[in-house]
């Protein structure tokens, strides 16, 4: 289908050359077009790098914040692990220092220092200084085990540092262990121990370092957040900009963009005319061409049948061939009435809508009513064929789509002018959110642009309790279509 004919002056009528588009565009609409770009294209390089500087700020800034807690926190648990040990030694210290290498002072002294703990993770544990496990309340499974050899995930000798810590008169050690609130998950850890020379012994606990890491996560999402309001914040400005930018760009070309609206619904409606004119062509040569030759097919077909069955039974497969051609017929047929009906140009717009309502209700489990009243004037071409295309489009959606037992198309004369109507009771939908969705709602954006390209207007209200869609041209609007 072409779309680009010309006219008979021979100049081309599909308006290529819009206003403004051309090498002979109009030099003031260029000129506003520059200032427009001059004003926005500073504002938004400032923008960017104003919020560039903005996020390259927070994030320095939240290194920082993320060092000094690290840096306090790690201090203060430094101090408290300290004092747990110190506590639990002085708890054995009378043991220790009265009980000499008797057997039960060390184990009463194994048993009180079982006994301590502090929160759910806060426990102590023994160990010789040839690295076997004495004690560990969380972890009985490794009393008695020799622990030398153990290594971390990151592969550093955990037992081998803490008992040199231990010998070293007391330190702090980095490593992981097992969690016993999280079910035995590694996390990293940080020890303190010192050592029980006369006994042999290394005495210590530690504190999980893992809830530092979920603190310093959320230093990072409050960072995060911030950064992001300050963002908006800044790019709310930029809107506001540029939409006072494009307010004055728009007071500017507004005599240009009329015009451009004028040229493209007149393109629109050249586009539709001609689509409906091809529409036409392919209907009447479906119609007086490809019908007639399968109707010379089938009688010929029939023709032979009846000669053959005279002498003997015909072979089955002319029955099945007879059928299909038949049907090839019938499709032909619809489809020549579906491109181009040809009540719609000889018996008008009402006798179209009641021969579409009633080919509707007979092919469907739709039951379908016309009420078509009979305009006092003939209406022009493209308003006929517009209010024909409408009342097609939403019989396709109602049997597609609506789920409905009735549908009633409806044509009236209100007020000089005419309104289509096309009811259903179907389940109903959101016109809104249809036409937001741009892989959907074809058919009502088909309808709305056939109704707008003749000075009409569509209105479709839909529910649980059905769909309405509306079609009206009024009396000063048929005449300019």
């Amino acid at each position: 289908m072409e779309t680009g004919k010309q006219s008979p002056s021979g100049k081309d009528t599909d308006m290529g050359t819009e206003a403004g588009a051309g090498p002979g565009a109009d030099p003031a609409a260029r000129l506003r077009t520059k200032i427009v770009a001059l004003a926005v294209v500073p504002l938004l390089i400032t923008l960017a790098l104003v919020m560039a500087l903005v996020r390259h700020q927070a994030e320095d800034l939240a290194r920082r914040e993320r060092a000094l807690v690290e840096q306090s926190y790690l201090q203060q648990r430094r101090s408290e692990l300290r004092s747990y040990v110190d506590l639990a030694v002085s708890t054995v210290r009378p043991l220790y220092e009265a009980g000499g290498d008797d057997p039960k002072a060390r184990e009463e002294a194994i048993r009180r220092l079982a006994a301590l703990d502090y929160g759910s993770d806060g426990y102590f544990f023994v160990y010789d200084l040839q690295g076997r496990s004495l004690m560990h309340s969380r972890q009985p499974e490794l009393v008695g085990r020799m622990l030398w050899d153990l290594r971390d995930p990151q592969g550093r000798p955990t037992i081998q540092q803490l008992i040199a810590q231990a010998q070293a008169g007391g330190g702090f050690v980095e490593y992981s262990w097992p969690k016993p609130s999280l079910g035995g998950q590694l996390a990293p850890k940080l020890g303190y121990v010192t050592a029980l020379p006369h006994w042999n012994w290394m005495v210590g606990t530690g504190l999980y370092l893992d809830d530092i890491e979920a603190t310093q996560a959320g230093l990072e999402r409050q960072v995060g957040s911030n950064v992001g309001a300050t963002m908006w914040w800044i790019a709310g400005f930029a809107a506001l900009g540029l939409a006072a930018i494009s307010a004055c760009g728009l007071l500017l070309n507004l005599s240009e963009h009329r015009t451009s609206e004028a040229r493209m619904r007149l393109l629109a409606r050249r586009v539709v005319q001609s689509q409906e004119e091809e529409r036409g062509h392919l209907a009447r040569e479906l119609h007086d061409g490809t019908s007639q030759t399968l109707v010379s097919a089938k009688l010929l077909i029939e023709s032979a049948v009846e000669d053959i069955e005279r002498e003997r039974p015909a072979p089955p497969t002319l029955a099945i061939a007879l059928r299909h051609l038949n049907e090839a017929l019938g499709e032909v047929r619809r489809l020549s009435h579906e491109l181009r009906p040809a009540l719609l140009d000889t018996l008008g717009l009402p006798a179209a809508l009641e021969h579409l309502a009633r080919a509707f209700g007979e092919h469907g489990p739709v039951t379908a009513f016309a009420d078509v009243a009979q305009p006092p004037e003939p209406l022009p071409q493209d308003v006929t064929t517009a209010l024909f295309r409408v009342a097609q489009e939403a019989l396709t959606n109602v049997r597609k789509h609506a789920q409905a037992r009735q549908v009633h198309v409806t044509l009236e004369c209100v007020g000089g002018g005419v309104q289509l109507e096309v009811r259903d009771d179907g389940r109903g939908f959101d016109p809104a959110a249809l036409q937001r969705d741009p892989r959907r709602g074809i058919g009502l954006r088909n309808m709305h642009e056939r109704m707008e390209g003749i000075g009409g207007r569509l209105q479709v209200r839909s529910g649980p309790g059905g769909t309405r869609v509306v079609a009206e041209v009024h009396p000063d609007r048929m005449g300019a279509a």
